[in-house]
């Protein structure tokens, strides 16, 4: 039976521990065992422990808005000598001494792995792309602390013999001046300001400020691993060196081969993937034999993975396992090493705060002077300065290698690590309090196209998910007919779904002109959109095109697009439907998560919005104006959306290949709604949709009215009457329209209620396309014609723009705040103001 020496896991230095290498799996508590003193039994309680533990703080932690590893960290704490651990029966029974080379290794397989996953994530083109304000924040913010960390070395440095000043001042530099990637990454999506300007850039000088932590941790471990010989310090770092170069030059070429040897679209072999996170372990031996740090090689192995469906698909397969179940071990037993009670002194604890405060102000000081250097707010410049000071993972594998390199003793081990986990928590509170997006421009009016000045230029963003939805959008575009008196501003967002945990959030770029080829199948989709736009803009005159990518989680996709939608001013975006056709004819959906963005965007945009169900237009790639014919039809029953269809129809009826053909479909039942025509008509009298106020009846009349007055002379255009009593005279009557149109206008039609419709909500499947767009994008509708739904944008409040027309006499000078509010429901287009 092997004989242990119970003590406390902080306390290794100097113990000798036996144990009987046969006692791994017991036999049975039946036979007398104790499952806690055989070794896998007692690692699956000590991992089902920290795991609950560390799941339980995220949860409690979660309204403060704390990121998961202060959870991971104060677990360790907790279940450590410093709280739990004091109790000498829970220390020797949960984790006996014995126990943790064991915890300690699968903590530091489970290390290996998720650096190797940060490495894969990784973008280094992002510091390519990165300008110099990036390049000089994350300079300055690693400057000062360290400085600061040199200062106080002096004063927390042991005069023994077991590490030199200059080791001790490296070890401490690093600890206080790094910002933790990963970590920082998950704040700015928490706060929502990942796409922001703000946050790009501290991104951009985070990753910067990881790359050169990395170099000196790995000169901190050959120095602290290599005391008492300079000359093997040397060797360790060319030794490196050599690997990385190893790396870049023979495994990134091999593995490069490996994908493209592998067809677009199929998954990779289990012989390929098994190579690889084998290669891990290989890059992890090798830099551990030559005196660095295992971690270091398997981060290395990371970075010359290619970016792309490779990537993606370790990331698949290990992220959950890895992040979820073997990481909070690594920072558990960080907490687990922690005693506090080894700060013993009163004044110890205010040289800890002084620690933290002036960690803290270094890094936003030097931000702040870089900030105001690039003209910057002080707002700004604050806000980026507690943001960089984000710790994680990179400063808890500095702590734990000093500290099992005897660098730092207990008392500086407990201080750093509480400096750490004070330092990050703060960062949430603080950035929301102190820093509150402004809006850059003043609130403007004109968010919807029947408010747009028909002689200056619309600005339009076009939502793009695949190659696919691009020709229709081209030709609908050119069918929208920008002019020189009313050119036509298209900002092209191309959306891909967030699948990496950081690196991928930079990635909102204009287009790529290195004439490199693609390094993945997300970036060839994105150059083959903006080829396609760009090339449209050289032959369609009028036309200015800056193409985007914005890539997020699709939950959170309609931020993206909505915040883009408002920095850029548009009056209207186009969204793809989430069904596409089938070769039969029929509608299958691509993605429901589509479904989800459009119904977000509806729900939350600054401006109309048009939902493009794509059957083709036209079919025709022929871009000269001249080659383009179009025959439009709206349907009009009343109300803002529809109103919107007709005053985007009006701008394409000007087009000199386009026919457009309006169809009103007004109530027989109600004799109150005849209104006197123009006396310059010649048509009967005019009946409108009853609506719920007479208000919204004579905005109707009134756009309509002078929509006939000033296309009565255009035999391109067409205005007819249907007289229908319910929604089933609706439906034959749109089945009985001539089939030569190819596309279809029609308002949404939400919060308006008419007879005219009655039922027609019951079986809808799309509800947010609304009656008509559902009944025209179902798969029995009996002809293949696309349909643009669109809904108007309304506002939320006197500084929208509402009852502030841009042209004399139009219709929405009568329009009332209060009206607008009673008609539409309250959650539409309000968020983004009021949030």
């Amino acid at each position: 039976m092997a004989t242990t020496i119970g003590m406390t896991p902080n306390k290794t230095e100097d113990t000798i521990v036996c144990y009987a290498p046969t006692m791994i799996t017991t036999n049975g508590i039946w036979q007398g065992d104790n499952p806690l003193d055989y070794s896998l039994p007692l690692f699956i309680l000590q991992l089902t422990l920290i795991v609950v533990t560390t799941r339980t703080l995220v949860v409690l932690l979660k309204p403060f808005r704390q990121p998961r590893v202060i959870s991971e960290i104060m677990g360790g704490v907790l279940l450590g000598p410093s709280v739990l651990g004091r109790n000498a029966r829970f220390a020797n029974t949960i984790f006996p001494l014995r126990s943790v080379m064991v915890l300690e290794t699968m903590a530091n397989v489970g290390l290996l792995y998720f650096l190797f996953l940060v490495g894969v994530e990784m973008d280094l083109s992002v510091i390519r792309r990165t300008g110099k304000k990036s390049l000089a924040i994350a300079v300055a913010g690693m400057v000062l602390p360290f400085i600061i960390g040199a200062c106080f070395s002096f004063i927390l440095h042991k005069k023994d013999e077991s590490m030199t000043q200059g080791t001790y001042i490296l070890f401490l530099g690093v600890a206080l001046s790094v910002t933790a990637f990963p970590v920082l990454a998950r704040i700015l999506a928490e706060l929502k300001l990942i796409n922001t300007e703000l946050g790009r850039i501290a991104l951009s000088s985070a990753l910067i400020n990881d790359m050169c932590a990395w170099i000196l941790l790995a000169l901190a471990i050959a120095l602290a691993e290599n005391r008492a010989s300079s000359l093997a310090s040397l060797w360790v770092i060319l030794s490196s060196a050599a690997f990385v170069a190893f790396c870049v030059l023979i495994v990134r070429p091999i593995i490069s081969w490996m994908v493209r040897r592998t067809p677009e679209g199929e998954s990779f072999s289990e012989f390929n993937i098994c190579l690889i996170l084998t290669g891990v372990m290989i890059s992890g031996f090798i830099t551990d034999a030559i005196g660095t740090h295992s971690v270091f090689g398997a981060f290395v192995f990371g970075l010359v993975i290619p970016n792309g469906p490779l990537g993606v698909t370790l990331i698949e397969k290990l992220e959950d396992f890895i992040s979820g179940l073997l990481l909070p071990l690594f920072f558990a037993i960080s907490g687990l090493k922690t005693d506090v009670s080894t700060i013993q002194s009163i004044g110890t604890w205010g040289f800890l705060m002084l620690i933290i405060f002036l960690a803290c102000a270094g890094k936003i000081v030097g931000t702040l002077l870089v900030a105001m250097y690039y003209k910057m707010t002080i707002h700004e410049g604050f806000t980026l300065g507690f943001l960089m000071n984000s710790k994680g993972l990179v400063e808890m594998i500095v702590l734990n290698v000093g500290r099992d390199q005897k660098v730092l003793d207990d008392e500086s081990f407990a201080i750093m690590v509480i400096v750490a986990v004070i330092m990050t928590a703060i960062i949430t509170p603080v950035v929301t309090s102190i820093y509150k997006p402004a809006r850059k421009f003043v609130p403007y009016k004109r968010r919807t196209i029947q408010r747009s000045k028909p002689d200056a230029e619309l600005r339009v963003l076009v939502c793009i998910h695949t190659p696919r939805n691009v020709p229709t959008i081209i030709n609908l575009l050119e069918a929208s007919h920008p002019t020189k008196k009313s050119p036509i501003c298209v900002y092209v967002l191309h959306l891909v779904e967030l699948t990496g945990r950081a690196s991928a959030m930079l990635i909102v770029h204009n287009t790529r002109k290195s004439g490199r080829p693609a390094l993945n199948r997300t970036q060839a989709q994105s150059d083959h959109i903006i080829n396609a736009f760009e090339n449209y803009e050289q032959h369609a005159g009028c036309v200015t095109v800056q193409p985007l990518t914005a890539i997020s989680p699709y939950s959170t996709m309609h931020e993206d697009i909505c915040n883009l939608a408002e920095d850029k001013r548009v009056a209207f975006i186009i969204i793809p439907f989430h069904k596409q056709q089938t070769v039969d004819g029929g509608m299958e959906a691509t993605n429901p998560a589509f479904r989800m963005v459009n119904q977000n965007v509806l729900a939350n945009a600054p401006c109309s919005v048009g939902i493009l169900v794509d059957r083709g237009l036209s079919g025709s790639t022929r871009l000269a104006a001249n080659q383009v014919t179009h025959h439009i039809a709206v349907i009009f029953f009343g109300g803002p959306d529809d109103r919107e269809a007709l005053s985007y129809a009006w701008r394409m009826s000007d087009h000199p290949g386009t026919s457009l053909t309006v169809l009103r479909f007004i109530s027989g039942e109600d004799d109150s709604n005849v209104v006197q025509p123009r006396d310059n008509l010649n048509d009967p009298r005019m009946l409108t949709v009853e609506t719920d106020d007479a208000m919204e009846r004579h905005l109707d009349d009134e756009l309509v009215n002078d929509f006939r007055t000033k296309t009565m002379n255009d035999e391109s255009i067409m205005y007819s009457e249907k007289l229908v009593n319910n929604g089933e005279e609706t439906v034959a009557a749109i089945r009985s329209m001539d089939n030569i149109h190819d596309l279809f206008i029609v308002g949404r039609g939400q919060g308006m209620i008419s007879p005219l419709t009655a039922g027609l909500t019951d079986w809808s499947e799309c509800p947010e396309l609304g009656a008509i767009g559902d009944l025209l994008a179902s798969s029995d509708f009996a002809a293949t014609v696309s349909v643009l739904v669109v809904q108007q944008y309304v506002g939320a409040g006197p500084n929208e723009g509402i009852g502030q027309p841009d042209s004399p006499g139009h219709p929405d000078e009568q329009y009332s705040n209060m009206q607008n509010i009673n008609h539409r429901p309250p959650p539409r287009g309000q968020n983004i103001f009021n949030s």
